[in-house]
């Protein structure tokens, strides 16, 4: 592990888009914030139910969001808060009642392009000691429509069969958020918005779930970061907002840090790697982190978070959108892309070369 004034740039030749920032991993004393800027609260419901005229001024509200910082908060996206409190509950209850030795028996391992499974507290990557547990699920792990061979066995995948009952019901209640937020992010882009639509249907994803345990008093004096200041190797991640202070968004035209937190019932949104490739760098996949929130509750109280990480399926292929200019980035398989830009977090071995 790295010590905890490491920099992104000491881990560029893994990039395999534009990122020209400098930033510790871990929160810093010495870092700026921006207190001004808001990040946009977009209402979805005009795009997913409204007139032609409605969905063309919310993919350009949404564009422009993405296109400044690569963060939108949405409400009025249909999912119930109910669901997401429930969810909430569910993550504590799994990370604080699963014996570690039935953890272990789950450690992460890549399926495909995705590394799915258990990651223990300050192993989420190789490059640094993040205060966080983690657990990825892809598409494989849940019982839901989609082309594998063989029945389905809920203990290959979990510790116990009724979390992949409880958990599949965010998965199905996000599914149908996938084409409609891609097509509205290709509407703002100037691009056929159902030029992704079969390739998100029935694609992967990476849920994944995250308990932040009350830090020790040597922990946070220790400079470690409660997850390191990352960008998401994806086409986007729907986020429910999280009860506890903490998510730190870079803010590219000020090169300070914002502080997100988001109304209760709302998604956060935010574009990765797989979407600055394939936009030619038009949309961001923009660096956030966890830090500790300002009112010292990270001494007392868990956090949990529970973001999901929308994919392509590894054979597809990653190119400019028709119609952005002079490409930047060569087509490249998904599979590549994908363990090349993630090797970073998991060793060089990680990565999958394709012809």
């Amino acid at each position: 592990m790295t010590d905890t004034n490491a920099h992104n740039r000491e881990f560029e030749k893994y990039d395999q888009v534009l990122k020209t920032h400098t930033y510790r991993l871990a929160e810093h004393d010495g870092d700026e914030f921006d207190e001004d800027y808001r990040i946009a609260t977009l209402d979805f419901e005009p795009f997913l139910h409204g007139s032609v005229s409605a969905k063309a001024r919310f993919a350009e509200e949404l564009g422009t969001a993405l296109q400044q910082i690569g963060f939108a908060v949405l409400t009025g996206h249909g999912v119930d808060a109910a669901l997401y409190d429930n969810v909430h509950d569910q993550v504590l209850d799994l990370f604080t009642t699963t014996p570690v030795d039935q953890k272990m028996r789950f450690r992460a391992r890549r399926h495909g392009s995705v590394n799915q499974g258990y990651f223990p507290l300050e192993e989420t990557s190789e490059i640094h000691p993040d205060l966080v547990e983690g657990w990825v699920w892809c598409r494989r792990a849940f019982d839901i429509p989609q082309e594998r061979d063989g029945s389905f066995h809920a203990d290959e995948y979990w510790p116990r069969a009724e979390y992949e009952e409880q958990f599949r019901r965010l998965v199905l209640a996000h599914e149908p958020l996938f084409k409609p937020l891609a097509q509205a992010m290709f509407q703002g882009l100037g691009v056929d918005p159902h030029i992704f639509d079969r390739k998100l249907t029935g694609t992967n994803f990476g849920l994944r779930l995250n308990y932040y345990p009350p830090l020790t008093n040597e922990q946070d004096r220790s400079g470690a970061g409660r997850l390191l200041g990352h960008e998401d190797v994806d086409l986007f991640t729907i986020l429910p907002a999280t009860r506890m202070e903490g998510l730190q968004v870079w803010n590219h035209g000020t090169g300070k840090w914002v502080r997100l937190h988001a109304p209760h019932g709302s998604i956060i949104i935010n574009t990765g790697d797989y979407m600055q490739r394939i936009s030619n760098d038009r949309l961001p996949s923009t660096t956030h982190r966890v830090g500790k929130p300002r009112d010292g509750s990270h001494l007392s109280t868990p956090r949990v978070s529970f973001p999901m990480a929308v994919y392509l399926w590894e054979d597809e292929v990653l190119e400019v959108l028709p119609g952005l200019g002079e490409p930047k980035y060569e087509p490249i398989k998904a599979v590549t892309f994908h363990t090349k830009s993630t090797s970073k977090f998991y060793g060089d071995d990680y990565v999958v070369e394709t012809a």
